[in-house]
């Protein structure tokens, strides 16, 4: 089936708050975030996330089903624990938009929704006057008693897109891994973008 992937108005985020939350626990529960989510997590990183009045939803739907979704928002508005390495090597929040998650499940991929949310999200901060755009993605060594075989980083996807790694600037956010018997802190490394 053809998907459609369009901004959602902000009056409709309340009504696909359950599906950004069935989305992210699916998707994110896939190597290499490992996530072993629950809906108070969800609650609680999602609401102040669409607690920003600059927040964005892009929505990929398979017919009227949600089956896909990407986030943004204000940096300045998102978990202080995303903000303060940007700040600490002195990048200004007021230029940064922040690139939540990109969950896709896994019956629709390969169909273009990927650069979509991409294309969305860059658009929704230019129109917002922001010049930069960056995103974080956890980090796992190579290693990993995890790791599939048939695992690709999504490292050349985002070079595609113009997004470059910056090097040595990592932060740390904490989830509970499958497996894990409470919530521990992940390495995450970030990606950034200056707009045209």
């Amino acid at each position: 089936m053809t998907i459609r992937v369009a901004p959602l108005p902000s009056a409709r985020f309340s009504g696909v708050f359950d599906d950004l939350a069935r989305l992210r626990i699916t998707v994110f529960r896939e190597y290499p975030y490992l996530y072993d989510g629950d809906i108070d997590y969800e609650r609680g990183y999602l609401d102040r996330f669409l607690a920003s009045s600059g927040a964005v939803v892009i929505g990929a739907f398979a017919g009227t089903r949600l089956v896909g979704a990407a986030t943004a928002s204000p940096l300045a508005d998102h978990h202080e624990e995303f903000a303060a390495p940007l700040v600490a090597r002195g990048m200004p929040l007021d230029r940064m938009f922040y690139f939540g998650e990109s969950v896709l499940e896994a019956a629709y991929r390969g169909q273009g929704a990927g650069v979509r949310f991409f294309e969305e999200r860059e658009k929704a901060a230019r129109d917002a006057g922001f010049a930069e755009t960056v995103f974080s993605a956890v980090m796992r060594p190579a290693s990993h008693p995890a790791r599939p075989d048939s695992y690709r980083p999504l490292d050349r996807f985002w070079q595609n897109r113009g997004y470059r790694r910056l090097a040595g600037v990592t932060t740390t956010f904490s989830w509970k891994d499958i497996g894990e018997a409470g919530e521990t802190a992940k390495p995450m490394e970030y990606w950034h973008k200056t707009l045209m």
